[in-house]
C-alpha cells in the first residue's frame, strides 16, 4: 500500500487503538509516516527500537517491596504514564525471541509487570519483510494474530509529494520524476553496501545542502546511493544550464521551450517549487499561461503538482483555458 493510503487507513485504527503491524523493505519511511500521524493528529509518539533492547529494558528491573514482603517490577521511565500518543515498537520482528515474548504481553493486555498502558495510547509495530537480509526472526503465531497488518510499497508520486512538503532539493525531486526506478534499488540478492531508497535520498539531500568539494561530491553520493546512480544523477544536474529563465516565466509567461525530456522534467519541478515558494494569482496566470504550449503530459504534471500541494486553480480564467485544452488527458 503507498504511504497516503497509509497514513489515513492507520490513523483511523490508532484512534480506536487498534494494535497495527507495518511491513516493509529498509529506508522506505515506515517509522517516518507512524510520526507523521502523530504529529498530523498532535499526540504523543514514543519509538522503541526493540532490536537494541534486553528483556530487561521492556519489563523494568525487580525489586523488593518491604510492605508486602514480595517482588514488584520497576517499570522503565521510557513508557508513558499519561495522556494520549503512539508507542511504536520498530523492528519488532529484529528483536530477540525474549524481548518478543516481553512485548507480547504489552501488546495482548496493555500492561507488563507492574505496568498498565494508558488508555489513550495505540501500539504500532514495524518491522522488515523475512527477504530483505535484514537480522529478523520469525514472529510467533499468537503475537502475530495480535496485529492487523500492512505491507508498504514505494509509491514515486507519493515521495515527490513529500519531496515538495519537506524542501527536498529540486535536482533530487527532478531526477526521480525522470527516472523513477532510482528512488528504490534496494535488491536483497545484492552485497552492495550503498543504495538508494527514500531515506538515503533525504541523506543525498543533506549532502548537497552541506560543504562538501565538488571533487569529493560523486564518493560521497556514491556511498549514500551507490556509484551508478550518484554517477547518472550529477549528470542530470548538469541539465540545468539549458533552463530556460524560470522567474521570467511566473513573472511574464514567457520562455523558451524545450523537447528534451531530461530538461522538462527538471523544468516541471523547477516551476512548480518556484511558485510554492512565492505563489500569487498572477504568477499563476503565467504559469498556466507557459504550460499551454509545453508538451502535454509535462503541462499536467505541473498541474497535477500544484493541485497536490494544495494549490486552488478554479477561479483563474487561464486555468479553464487550461482544462478546455488538456481534458482529454485527465479522463
Amino acid at each position: 500500500m503507498k504511504a497516503t493510503e497509509l497514513i489515513s487507513i492507520i490513523g483511523s485504527l490508532v484512534e480506536q487503538r487498534v494494535p497495527t503491524f507495518l511491513w516493509g523493505a529498509p529506508g522506505i519511511g515506515k517509522s517516518s509516516i507512524i510520526k507523521q500521524i502523530a504529529k498530523d493528529s498532535k499526540i504523543g509518539f514514543i519509538d522503541l527500537r526493540l532490536s537494541l533492547m534486553d528483556p530487561t529494558d521492556l519489563k523494568g528491573i525487580p525489586f523488593y517491596d518491604k510492605e508486602s514482603h514480595t517482588a514488584l517490577w520497576a517499570p522503565p521511565a521510557f513508557l508513558p504514564k499519561e495522556g494520549e500518543g503512539i508507542l511504536f515498537l520498530d523492528e519488532l520482528n529484529s528483536a530477540a525471541p525474549s524481548v518478543q515474548a516481553s512485548a507480547y504481553q504489552l501488546i495482548l493486555d496493555r500492561k507488563i509487570g507492574e505496568y498498565s498502558l494508558p488508555d489513550g495510547w495505540a501500539i504500532v509495530a514495524a518491522g522488515n519483510r523475512e527477504g530483505d537480509r535484514g537480522l529478523t526472526y520469525r514472529m510467533p503465531s499468537p503475537l502475530a494474530n495480535r496485529f492487523v497488518h500492512f505491507e508498504m510499497s514505494v509509491d514515486v508520486q507519493d515521495w515527490r509529494f513529500w519531496a515538495f512538503k519537506n524542501g527536498i532539493d529540486e535536482s533530487i525531486i527532478s531526477y526521480i520524476s525522470y527516472k523513477n526506478e532510482h528512488l528504490f534499488t534496494f535488491d536483497a540478492k545484492s552485497d552492495a553496501k550503498s543504495f538508494a531508497t527514500p531515506r538515503s535520498w533525504e541523506f543525498v539531500d543533506s549532502i548537497l545542502k552541506s560543504k562538501i568539494s565538488k571533487e569529493l561530491l560523486l564518493e560521497t553520493l556514491g556511498g549514500a546511493v551507490g556509484k551508478d546512480v550518484a554517477v547518472s544523477f550529477l549528470a542530470f544536474r548538469r541539465v540545468s544550464a539549458k533552463l530556460p529563465d524560470i522567474q521570467n516565466i511566473l513573472e511574464n509567461g514567457n520562455g523558451r521551450y524545450s523537447d528534451e525530456v531530461d530538461v522538462l522534467y527538471a523544468l516541471c519541478v523547477g516551476l512548480v517549487s518556484a511558485y510554492l515558494r512565492d505563489a500569487s494569482d498572477e504568477k499563476l496566470d503565467n504559469l498556466l499561461k507557459y504550460t499551454l504550449e509545453m508538451k502535454s503530459e509535462f503541462a499536467v504534471m505541473i498541474v497535477q503538482d500544484l493541485q497536490r500541494s494544495g494549490v486552488n486553480m478554479e477561479h483563474s480564467e487561464l486555468f479553464r483555458a487550461w482544462v478546455k485544452k488538456f481534458a482529454y488527458l485527465l479522463e
